[in-house]
């Protein structure tokens, strides 16, 4: 059934908090996000705002979900305008997408992946959690269906210590469910890749290499280059 009248407005209500709490968030960054601030700019008092979110940690995890699955819209945009069979070539360009979405949103970056506040806890429905495992299943889907069909060498089972091998294993179940047949040496790979992509992205967005570089973006493609040796894509690809 269609949304109600009533559902609709609704909806249309919880956007615009959330877009007024986006432009607090870049003016005044996370911690000049209050209900009370946003329910001043918004005609509303306070008690009416917590009829929609029913506290600031409400409001910060919606933000967060909010914003990872702008994320993973713009990265599966970016994978989807390149040919199915070409698995690098999406690979790729999820990673460029990846590090403009970033560059474009420097706060809502910092909001998705750092403490959003001092005190914020977590709700417990998991939605912050089913978003974020939405992004690593976009990396990793590609990543360990490139290696199915193209196998690259990856680390042995038996050099990987068996507290990270459980956690490989659970982190791979998140993404793609129970019976995902990855190696865990696949894993531990794609693991490694995240952490040098991620961190080179984090540095960029939070100005950490200024001091070095004034462009990032030649040493973003140069790491995007050895990382691509390192599964084997072929030039073309990148």
């Amino acid at each position: 059934m269609p949304p109600t009248r009533r559902e609709r407005l609704r909806d249309a209500t919880l956007l615009e908090i959330r877009e007024v709490a986006r432009e607090h968030l870049r003016t005044h960054g996370p911690s000049g996000i209050s209900l009370r601030g946003i329910a001043r700019d918004l005609g509303m008092t306070a008690p009416a705002l917590y009829r929609y979110y029913a506290s600031l940690d409400d409001l910060l995890a919606a933000m967060i979900e909010t914003y990872t699955n702008e994320m993973c819209d713009a990265m599966e945009a970016a994978r989807d305008a390149m040919p199915a069979d070409e698995l690098g070539g999406r690979l790729v360009a999820v990673t460029r997408a990846f590090r403009d979405w970033s560059l474009d949103h420097r706060p809502e970056f910092a909001m998705v992946f750092g403490a959003p506040v001092p005190g914020f806890t977590e709700p417990e429905d998991g939605r912050v959690q089913l978003a974020g495992e939405r992004m690593g299943a976009i990396f990793f889907t590609l990543f360990f269906e490139l290696w199915r069909r193209q196998p690259f060498a990856v680390p042995p089972d038996e050099e990987i210590p068996a507290p990270l091998r459980r956690q490989l294993r659970m982190f791979a179940a998140a993404c793609c469910g129970e019976d995902v047949d990855a190696p865990l040496g696949v894993i531990r790979l794609f693991a490694a890749s995240w952490v040098r992509l991620y961190g080179l992205v984090a540095i960029e967005v939070f100005g950490q290499m200024n001091f070095m570089l004034d462009d990032m973006d030649p040493l973003f493609e140069a790491e995007l280059k050895d990382l691509a040796k390192t599964i084997g894509l072929k030039k073309e690809a990148i």
